[in-house]
């Protein structure tokens, strides 16, 4: 299957995740709000850890299924677990993540979440464009 299709899959299965949190539960599905309380104990319930199992497991599964799959993004697992504390760090003080302010903010005109995800894209953009110059690219 072509890369892009299974961007447009992998993104409406977002989307429709997404609505269904908002209709069952009457609040927007933002992984690191979900996971936040997980950790800190403010949301421990039964609903939040299966939210944050399956999104551990389901994409386990698909991957096991598929053969795994490649990715480019680096061999060192070091750099890995620095770029996803990072990642987890941002998405504390920017109070929300791409599931949040980019799929759940933007699809119900949230001001709050336009602004989140163009910052966030935009330094994202900028950070690669710094790096390639640098060479780390």
């Amino acid at each position: 299957m072509m890369d892009w299709m299974m961007g447009l899959l992998g993104g409406l299965m977002i989307g429709c995740a997404g609505a269904l949190y908002l209709l069952v539960n009457g609040r927007v599905m933002g992984a690191s709000g979900i996971m936040g309380g997980v950790i800190d104990g403010s949301g421990r319930t039964v609903e939040r850890i299966a939210f944050i199992a399956g999104l551990i497991m389901v994409p386990a599964f698909v991957a096991w299924m598929t053969g795994w799959g490649q990715t480019h993004a680096t061999s060192s697992v070091g750099l890995l677990v620095a770029a996803g504390l990072l990642v987890g760090l941002g998405t504390r003080i920017g109070n929300g993540c791409t599931s949040g302010h980019g799929v759940c903010g933007i699809s119900r005109l949230s001001l709050r979440g336009i602004v989140s995800t163009v910052i966030y894209i935009g330094a994202g953009a900028v950070t690669v464009a710094a790096l390639r110059a640098l060479g780390g690219m």
